[in-house]
């Protein structure tokens, strides 16, 4: 039997959490919702989302800001003479050394003592110079013999690092050895590039080259061109690096290159490498340059890196941006985010992109016959789901903090059922709650004897017949509370609602735009989805009426003209009651001006302002013709204009409805409120929606 061993656990880091939860929509779709409402397009929409991100998520938009502050950070706190400071710290060393061993020797002759302190003093003030001058000299300190060749071995290590990263750690005390092996893998890279330039290398070759020198590239490169990419972007860097230095830093360096491991032949190979790279990858930045500001000096291998995160840095910043042709969220490279941010920003990315790919390809955008990108149905009803639970929940809060229930209830049976829910005193569809538990648990039916089950809201009975009680082994289920479905009922009265909102500029100036949408958009998804026998017809008014789809009516972007024409809007209104004849006619008007416009005998607008009198009369004959058929319109006045408060209080009065004046938060609730009440005045009470 296996012994017990202990466990450890940890982040997971292999990629996408298989265990992670969906991404929820919902928060997304709602700002969609709100931004289509306003008058983005879906594409534009979701752009905007992706950038702005959530309140508990970062957009595109922070993680750009902190790509760009990680550059300035890198660009403000180093600079890059590093190396040229380590020589010249090293050369010192050795002078100093050198100067005092002369000093104690007191058996070398006095005229090479002389001579040797005169070389020292008069060494150029060239780092470089004096380095190149001293390659002669014979040291009579040890100490000082081992300094100076520390700077060979230091430009050695850092001239490799610029080309193949970790090699100044990884030859520090290096043998003869060692470097012969550097060079023989050199000297077979430059022949395996090359003949890859001619096209006659074969895949045989790569696998060969790899199984000799293949500790050298941690990278694993899996074929010959991840290979030349992983080592034309350090290449590249490196070169970015040098043309990132003063003038006088380069010509040093260049000339201090030449002492890399006491071998000219070392530069000689890598300047063929970056020969033959620069041909292979024309694509690289091998010109550019930085300007270094900080007071952290950088060797040539650790500047290197520094130039290629700032590379990557720059990759990111235009991932992110998304400016480019075809721009996707799948194109962000996660584990470079995770490397520069850290591994929270590729979380939020990896988020991002999941929910942009979920609203693309979830059916919650789709594309309309002209090509354009709108919200899909699926996402209409999603949205007015969501928009009608708010406005339930301050209906209720305005009703003494009791639930709103938006359900048809003691009415007749549609022939649907659906989930209960608390409150519900519709009976039971055991039918329904049978098959979702035998759906959800096939195992636990069973054939126990069945005992007679008591439905909540039944009598007391015994179940079965007494001659068969006890008798019979049906399958038994064990239902739960989710399995329970009711049977849908609605009232026996059907409604014609006609809901008029007002479309003229004042709305979108004045920040009404947003919320008149998002009730129409309730209001839909509570007929659609509720009182399935109800039908609405959604009407905007400006300089003139016209009926709208719903989705029509949530991408209408908000047009400067003039003109509030409820006569034109009341005309098809009353147009819709006719058609319906046997429904009760709900009359709802949102506006917030009086009318300024009416429609003449040819079919063309006329406007005026102020209100002229013709306007009104036509207007008011239309408002006693919706009367007549028995509408008692409802208004919803936004704003505080005294003159439009009279004028609508005069309207209301007339045609035997009534005013509402709600806060343009609490729209939403009022106008479905107000159907509701409007809904059941005959025979009904509001409050009996209300448990």
């Amino acid at each position: 039997m296996p012994r017990n061993r202990a466990s450890r656990y940890g982040r997971y880091s292999g990629g996408p959490d298989p265990l992670a939860p969906p991404v929820d929509l919902s928060e997304a779709l709602a700002a969609i919702g709100d931004d289509v409402m306003a008058g983005y397009s879906p594409e534009r929409a979701l752009r905007e989302y992706l950038r702005r991100g959530s309140s508990s998520r970062e957009g595109l938009d922070d993680l750009a800001r902190r790509v760009n502050a990680r550059r300035r950070d890198l660009l403000s706190r180093y600079r890059m003479d590093g190396t040229l400071q380590q020589v010249k710290e090293l050369l010192a060393q050795a002078v100093d050394a050198e100067r005092k061993q002369l000093l104690r020797d007191a058996m070398m002759d006095d005229d090479d003592r002389a001579f040797r302190e005169l070389r020292l003093d008069n060494l150029p003030p060239s780092t470089a110079a004096a380095v190149n001058e001293l390659t002669d000299y014979d040291w009579a300190s040890t100490e000082a013999r081992q300094d100076y060749e520390k700077i060979k071995d230091l430009l050695g290590r850092e001239l490799l690092d610029q080309r193949f990263a970790g090699m100044k750690q990884a030859l520090e005390n290096a043998t003869d050895e060692d470097r012969a092996a550097i060079n023989a893998m050199l000297d077979d890279l430059n022949e395996l590039l090359d003949k890859h330039r001619r096209g006659e290398d074969t895949p045989e070759d790569f696998q060969d080259f790899m199984a000799k020198h293949g500790d050298f590239f941690p990278e694993n490169p899996r074929n010959v061109d991840e290979l030349i990419d992983a080592l034309a972007q350090r290449a590249a860097a490196a070169q970015r690096l040098m043309r990132s230095m003063s003038a006088e830093q380069r010509a040093e360096l260049m000339r201090l290159s030449a002492q890399a491991f006491g071998s000219p032949e070392l530069m000689a190979q890598l300047d063929r490498l970056d020969s033959s790279l620069q041909a292979l990858r024309p694509g690289e930045d091998w010109t550019g340059g930085e300007q270094f500001t900080g007071d952290e000096g950088m060797g040539l291998g650790d500047g290197t890196g520094v130039l290629q995160d700032l590379a990557e840095l720059d990759s990111l910043a235009e991932q992110l941006g998304q400016n480019y042709s075809g721009a996707r969220l799948d194109d962000l490279d996660l584990d470079a985010l995770a490397r520069q941010l850290g591994s929270d920003a590729a979380v939020n990315a990896r988020t991002l992109a999941e929910l942009e790919k979920a609203l693309r390809e979830g059916g919650f955008l789709r594309r309309d016959a002209s090509g354009d990108l709108r919200l899909s149905p699926q996402a209409m009803r999603r949205l007015g789901k969501a928009l009608l639970a708010d406005a339930a929940k301050q209906l209720s809060g305005r009703q003494g903090n009791r639930e709103t229930r938006l359900a048809g209830v003691a009415g007749e049976p549609t022939g649907a059922s659906r989930p209960w829910q608390f409150g519900d005193s519709e009976p039971w569809d055991v039918t329904r709650t049978m098959l979702n538990a035998a759906t959800r648990d096939p195992g636990s039916a069973s054939t126990a004897p069945l005992r007679p089950m008591r439905i909540p809201g039944q009598a007391r009975d015994d179940g079965l017949p007494p001659h068969v009680a006890g008798s019979v082994t049906p399958p038994r289920f064990r239902i739960q509370l989710d399995d329970v479905e009711v049977v849908e009922t609605e009232a026996r009265t059907s409604s014609a609602v006609a809901l008029l909102v007002d479309a003229s500029y004042s709305m979108a100036a004045e920040g009404r735009w947003v919320p008149m949408k998002r009730t129409a958009l309730a209001l839909h998804h509570l007929v659609s989805s509720r009182f399935r026998g109800d039908r609405l017809e959604l009407i905007s008014f400006g300089r003139w009426a016209q009926s709208r789809e719903i989705a029509d009516l949530t991408a209408l972007p908000p047009v400067r003209e003039q003109g509030t024409n409820l006569h034109h809007a009341l005309l098809l209104a009353n147009r819709f009651f006719r058609q319906h004849p046997s429904m009760q006619p709900v009359l709802l008007v949102v506006t917030d001006g009086e009318p300024t416009a009416h429609l003449t005998g040819g079919g063309d607008a006329w406007f005026d302002w102020p209100t002229a009198p013709e306007t009104v009369a036509l207007t008011v004959a239309e408002l006693d013709k919706a009367s007549r058929l028995g509408a008692s319109p409802i208004f919803f006045r936004l704003g505080d204009d005294p003159g439009l408060e009279r004028f609508l209080g005069q309207l209301a009065r007339r045609a035997g409805g009534r005013v509402v004046a709600p806060d343009l938060a609490d729209l939403g609730s009022a106008v479905v409120g107000e159907y509701l009440t409007a809904r059941f005045r005959r025979g009904w009470d509001a409050d009996d929606w209300l448990l």
